[in-house]
Order: C-alpha cells, then structure tokens, then sequence
C-alpha cells in the first residue's frame, strides 16, 4: 500500500504494482543522473510544466530504486506503463511533491 506520509506513490508498470519513493540514496542518485545537478531546478521544470521525458524516466527510476525495485532504466524506457505517458509524468511530479512536502491530513 502507498503511504504517501513516507513519501509513497504506485505506479503499474507492466502489469504490476510498484510503490515507488524517493529515499536519500535514491534522491542522490537523482542528482547524479540531472543535467542540470540540481533538484530544484528540476522542481522549477515541473512545476512549470517545462520537464522532459528524460526527466520523467530518471525520476521513476529514482522512485523505483528507492521502493527497492530493481527495474534497469532501459526497461523503464521500453515498459507498459498504465494510463500512459500522463500518468508516468503525474506519478514524477507527485513523487517530487511528496519528497519535499508534508501530505494534507
């Protein structure tokens, strides 16, 4: 189950169910793979509506990576992913959202 008070967002990929968060390993690893180095600007890209699809498949992985899954990034990049590119960019931003700020009770 996602709890978003961790931080947890659910994405089906491929057919299954993963909880994905952004954990501080994951986040450094973010930071590793951002042309940019930076996270807020990757909080400026999103929340600007100014992101790539680059930036959606390493913010996953991030995800993924901190949800303990072991999903390579070129099998991100070729998976089914339920609701489609919209979704894969909804689930990126509130995976962003969730890292920085506390949910609503």
């Amino acid at each position: 189950m996602a709890n978003p008070w961790r931080g947890d967002v659910a994405l089906t990929i491929n057919g299954q169910r993963h909880v994905m968060r952004l954990t501080l390993g994951a986040l450094a690893s973010l930071e590793a793979a951002l042309e940019t180095g930076s996270l807020v600007a990757l909080v400026e890209r999103f929340e600007s509506g100014a992101f790539s699809t680059r930036d959606v498949l390493v913010l996953l992985g991030a995800g993924l990576e901190g949800g303990g899954c072991d999903l390579s990034p070129a099998a991100l990049a070729q998976a089914e992913i339920e609701g489609g590119p919209m979704a894969a960019a909804r689930a990126a931003a509130e995976l962003l959202a969730r890292a920085f700020v506390v949910p609503a009770a």
